[in-house]
C-alpha cells in the first residue's frame, strides 16, 4: 500500500526505481530523502546542501508525495518551477500510482490578463508596431490556451513591449470586481492551488503571501503542512526585498498614465486631473534631476540634505497629495478609478516614508539610472522577521541547494535567516571530480584591481579557449568587465562569440547548444540555473572572485553593523557571500557523470591570500594545475 512505502522502498538499491531507465542508485540521494522524510513526519527544520548530481529533486519529491500531506515547494527560478511541474512530479506520481493533486502557481505577471488585453485591443494606443503585432498574437493565443501561462506562448519574448498591456499588476488588477473575473486565468490558477496536495511556487510568491498576511488583506497560498525551499541560497535576498519598502519614479509615472487613461476611457472631465497629472510628472522629473540622472547607487543620507532635493520632495508631496485627494472624490465613478485612488494613497504613504529619516533597523538607499530613480528601505537584519514566519505555525521547513555551506559550515546561511536550531546535512556530489575536472589558476596575473588586469585576463584566457576549441562559458562579475572583454575577444577569437544582452537568455543558451564551438560571455544570470551537459560546455572561466562591491550601500551598512558588534565583517559576511557565488558559477561545469572540463579562475588572490583556501576547500576536490600545457594535454586526452 502507498501509505506504507518509505523513501528507501523507492530510492534504495532494490527500490521501486532501481530498474527504471536513467536511474542510478546514489547513497547521497537516499540519505537526503530519509532526512526529508523525517523532517516532514516530525515537523522539523532541515538544511541540506546536496552537491551537483545528488538528485535532490527526487530526494524531496518522493517523501513529499509519500507523506500524504499538503506541501508547498518553492523555487528561485521559473525554469525549475516548470521542470518540477511538467516533468519530475508527473514521473514520480505515475511511478507511485499516487492520486495526489499537483499544481503550480506563478506571480500574476506570468498570466495573460483578458481584461487588459481586450481593453488595449479596443484602445489601440500602443508604442510600437512590434507591440501591436504581439498584442494580436496574444489575442489569437487566448482563444486556445487553457492556462493563460505566458511561458506556453513562444511567440512573445519575455522582454516584449506588449507584456504590460496583456498582464496585470497588484496595482491595476480589479480582482473579483473585474468584468472578466469568471474567465480570469490567475483566479483559476489560484483555485487549483487551493485544492492541490503538492503546490509549486517561487520564493517571490511565498514572500508576497507573507506580506499580504502581515497587511491583513488575505492569502494567496493554501494552508500547508510543510514547505520545501529549493535553490534556498537565494532566500535571504528575496526576503530582504519583500520585507523592505520601495518607491520608484516608474510607479509614480505609471499611476499618472493609468489615471489619464481611465479619465479618457470613461469620458470624465479631464481639465483638472490633466493639469495635476502634468504637475506630478514635472515634480517627479525635478526629483530625478535633484537625485541625479547618471547610473548610481548610494546611501540616502549622502544626498538627503541637498536643498534642491528637499524642494523637489516638498513639491512632489504637495502635487501628488492633491492628485490623490481628487481621485478620492472621483472614486465612486468606476472601479478602475477607485483602484487608482487606493494605489495613489499607498504611493503617497511610501513617498512620505522613504523621504524621511528612518530608524537604524533599515538601510536607506537610492538608485538612479538615466530613466528614473528608486528609493528603498531594506531591513538591516531579516532573521527575526523570517523566524517569526517559521514559528507562526507548527510545520516542517526544509531548505536545500547545491550551495549553502562555506568550507563545510552552514553558519552564514543559518544566522542570516534565524535558523540556528535547524538540523543540517552536507552531502558531497557523487561525481568523480578528480577524474572529470581540472582546476586551473594561471600564473603571473596582476591584482584584479590593477589597470593592466583586463589585458592580462585576455592573454591567459585565449589559449585555454583555443585548447578546448571554444565550448566555453566566460563568466564575469560585472557588466563593465564583460563589455570590455567582449571587444577584445572579438579580435583574438575565431569562435562564435555570444554576449549576454545580444538576445534573450533562453535564445543565447539555445544558440550555444546548437553550435559546437561557441564562447558565451555572461554575468549574474548565467552563474546559476543554467544546465548545459556534454562536450558543448567543456570550460568555465571566471574572471575574478565574486566579492560584492564594498561601497554598495546595502553591503556597507551590513558590514558596518557587524563591525559595531565587534565582529569581523569580512569573514562573517563578505567572504561567505563570495564563496557561495563562486560555488554557483563553478557548478555550471560538471552537470553529468560523463561530463569533463576545466574550471579556470583568473584571480591570484586564490593562491596569494590566506582566505583563498576557504574558496578552494568549498569547491569539489579537483586536480589542480597552474601549467597551461597540462590543460592542453587534458583536452587532447
Amino acid at each position: 500500500m502507498l501509505q506504507k512505502q518509505n523513501a528507501n522502498d523507492v530510492l534504495g538499491e532494490d527500490g521501486l526505481l532501481s530498474g527504471a531507465d536513467n536511474f542510478n542508485f546514489r547513497e547521497q540521494q537516499l540519505v537526503m530523502a530519509e532526512a526529508v522524510e523525517e523532517s516532514i513526519a516530525e515537523n522539523k527544520k532541515l538544511i541540506v546542501e546536496a552537491g551537483t548530481g545528488t538528485g535532490k529533486t527526487f530526494a524531496y519529491l518522493v517523501p513529499a508525495i509519500l507523506s500524504g500531506k499538503k506541501i508547498i515547494i518553492s523555487t528561485a527560478t521559473k525554469n525549475l518551477q516548470d521542470q518540477l511541474f511538467h516533468k519530475d512530479l508527473p514521473i514520480i506520481r505515475e511511478l507511485l500510482a499516487s492520486g495526489c493533486k499537483i499544481a503550480h502557481l506563478k506571480g500574476r505577471s506570468n498570466y495573460l490578463c483578458i481584461h487588459r488585453l481586450e481593453s488595449h485591443l479596443r484602445d489601440g494606443r500602443l508604442q510600437s508596431l512590434d507591440a501591436v503585432q504581439d498584442l494580436q498574437r496574444a489575442a489569437n493565443w487566448v482563444k486556445i490556451t487553457k492556462t493563460g501561462d505566458l511561458a506556453d506562448m513562444p511567440d512573445i519574448a519575455d522582454d516584449s513591449s506588449a507584456r504590460p498591456y496583456i498582464t496585470s499588476t497588484g496595482d491595476n488588477c480589479l480582482g473579483a470586481e473585474c468584468p472578466d473575473f469568471a474567465d480570469c486565468f490567475l483566479a483559476k490558477a489560484r483555485r487549483r492551488a487551493q485544492s492541490a496536495d503538492i503546490l509549486i511556487i517561487n520564493h517571490h510568491l511565498f514572500f508576497a503571501d507573507c506580506a499580504l498576511k502581515d497587511g491583513g488583506f488575505g492569502e494567496l497560498l493554501p494552508n500547508f503542512d510543510a514547505v520545501i525551499f529549493d535553490e534556498a541560497h537565494n532566500l535571504p535576498e528575496v526576503a530582504s526585498n519583500f520585507f523592505g519598502i520601495n518607491l520608484s519614479s516608474r510607479q509614480l509615472f505609471v499611476l499618472a498614465r493609468d489615471v489619464e487613461n481611465e479619465y479618457i476611457k470613461n469620458g470624465f472631465d479631464l481639465i483638472a486631473v490633466k493639469d495635476l497629472i502634468e504637475r506630478v510628472k514635472t515634480a517627479v522629473s525635478k526629483m530625478h534631476s535633484a537625485i541625479g540622472n547618471s547610473q548610481n547607487r548610494a546611501a540616502w543620507n549622502i544626498i538627503a540634505a541637498k536643498p534642491e532635493l528637499q524642494a523637489a520632495i516638498t513639491e512632489l508631496k504637495e502635487v501628488f497629495g492633491s492628485l490623490v485627494a481628487l481621485l478620492e472624490q472621483a472614486a465612486g465613478r468606476s472601479k478602475e478609478v477607485e483602484r487608482c485612488w487606493s494605489r495613489g494613497d499607498e504611493l503617497l504613504y511610501k513617498l512620505n516614508l522613504v523621504t524621511e529619516k528612518n530608524g537604524s533597523e533599515y538601510i536607506h538607499w537610492y538608485e538612479t539610472t538615466r530613466l528614473g530613480f528608486n528609493i528603498t528601505l531594506t531591513p538591516l537584519n531579516i532573521a527575526e522577521r523570517f523566524q517569526a514566519v517559521l514559528e507562526a505555525e507548527q510545520r516542517a521547513w526544509i531548505f536545500t541547494s547545491a550551495t549553502l555551506a562555506v568550507n563545510g559550515d552552514f553558519n552564514h546561511f543559518q544566522s542570516g535567516l534565524g535558523l540556528g536550531a535547524a538540523q543540517t546535512l552536507l552531502l558531497a556530489s557523487p561525481f568523480n571530480y578528480k577524474e572529470q575536472a581540472l582546476f586551473y589558476v594561471p600564473r603571473d596575473l596582476p591584482d584584479p584591481r590593477a589597470s593592466n588586469y583586463l589585458r592580462a585576463l585576455i592573454d591567459v584566457a585565449v589559449p585555454v579557449i583555443d585548447a578546448c576549441k571554444g565550448r566555453t562559458f566566460f563568466l564575469f562579475t560585472s557588466h563593465r568587465m564583460l563589455q570590455e572583454a567582449s571587444s577584445l575577444l572579438h579580435v583574438y577569437l575565431d569562435y562564435p562569440l555570444l554576449v549576454q544582452g545580444q538576445m534573450p537568455k533562453r535564445a543565447l543558451l539555445a544558440e550555444f547548444t546548437r553550435l559546437d564551438n561557441a564562447v558565451l560571455l555572461g554575468t549574474n544570470s548565467f552563474w546559476e540555473g543554467v544546465d548545459v551537459r556534454g562536450e558543448k560546455l567543456s570550460c568555465v572561466i571566471i574572471d575574478k572572485l565574486p566579492f560584492a562591491v564594498p561601497d554598495d550601500p546595502v553591503i556597507k551598512a551590513r558590514t558596518d553593523a557587524l563591525r559595531e558588534q565587534g565582529k569581523n565583517a569580512f569573514y562573517e559576511y563578505q567572504l561567505p557571500q563570495a564563496v557561495i557565488s563562486l560555488k554557483q558559477g563553478a557548478g555550471r561545469l560538471i552537470r553529468d557523470e560523463t561530463d569533463t572540463g576545466v574550471l579556470m579562475i583568473c584571480d591570484p588572490r586564490l593562491i596569494e591570500k590566506s582566505y583563498g583556501k576557504v574558496f578552494i576547500r568549498s569547491l569539489p576536490a579537483m586536480r589542480k594545475t597552474r601549467d597551461l600545457n597540462v590543460i592542453r594535454e587534458f583536452f587532447n586526452e
